[in-house]
């Protein structure tokens, strides 16, 4: 291991405060907590280090792994259902910080429930996020082990692209109205994960509107279309229309699984690594005609 990966999974143990458990709680106490989590990356983070089952109650959309399809559900992005999670007692609720009503989180906490924030801002996060998921299930060499494992592959293909020639890419995270993204957002860092250059990610949102002719003019040579079910959602544009663009010439829309890569899991990495893949054999075919 290199001294790189030693000092990240160093710094990746040294969690806030409040995300830890005191020590004199037994493991096998900790194994027994109800936890209630609060976004579906929560609830696949939870599984892959075997504590799934002791979630009570969690919202729409956690569906990964099968088994968390029967989780009772206590709200959704909007709105949480506080007197439910009430009812329900749990031990410690795992919330979302950017991905949840903070009203309704200062409600629970006035309840004097205990809330645990998942904040995932990097790549890198998902291992600090399983390291501290770990330490409140009493999981914890389970979940340094996935963790490192994790940054281990995630590592391999940092050093795989970095040093490749950049491939223009536009991120169509939205088509109505156009939406694409930027700075820190979650798939700009796949995108540079990759080795490709957007050519709007100096945009002041992480996620910014633009128009469709702020696009055309850039020629992008790849296009990346996410979708949920199908790579022809009538949601997404229709690129055909424009047969000037590289990307449509030489048929290089992507249609990356949106659950996988923009949910802040260890799965995601699986669909980042078809992406790269993807963009590097469109990389390959420019090269091959300069």
């Amino acid at each position: 291991m290199n001294r790189y990966l030693n000092i990240l999974l160093l710094g990746l143990i040294g969690l806030n405060a409040s995300q830890t458990v005191a020590k004199s709680v037994s493991d096998d106490s900790l194994q027994k907590q109800r936890i209630i989590a609060l976004a579906p990356h929560i609830v696949e983070s939870l599984y892959a280090i075997g504590a799934g089952e002791q979630i009570i109650g969690t919202t729409a959309h956690a569906d990964y792994p099968k088994a968390a399809e029967n989780i009772l559900r206590v709200g959704n992005y909007a709105r949480l259902q506080i007197e439910k999670i009430i009812q329900l007692k749990p031990d410690v609720i795992i919330a979302w910080k950017t991905g949840n009503p903070m009203d309704d989180l200062a409600r629970l906490e006035k309840y004097q429930l205990k809330v645990v924030y998942s904040h995932p801002q990097t790549l890198e996060d998902v291992a600090n996020e399983l390291i501290m998921l770990g330490k409140i299930t009493g999981r914890e060499a389970v979940a340094n082990s996935v963790a490192k494992k994790y940054l281990l592959n995630l590592q391999k293909i940092k050093q795989k692209y970095a040093t490749q020639n950049k491939v223009r890419v536009f991120y169509e995270l939205w088509s109505r109205p156009l939406r694409t993204v930027a700075n820190k957002a979650w798939p700009q860092q796949q995108i540079e994960l990759c080795g490709a250059s957007n050519p709007f990610a100096d945009a002041q949102d992480d996620y910014p509107s633009v128009g469709l002719e702020q696009v055309l003019v850039t020629l992008p040579q790849v296009v990346i279309q996410p979708g949920q079910h199908s790579a022809d959602s009538p949601d997404g544009l229709n690129w055909l229309q424009w047969q000037h663009i590289p990307a449509v010439k030489n048929n290089f829309i992507f249609h990356p699984n949106a659950d996988k890569a923009h949910r802040m899991t260890i799965r995601m990495l699986d669909e980042v690594v078809v992406l790269c893949e993807q963009i590097d054999a469109a990389r390959q075919f420019y090269q091959a005609q300069s």
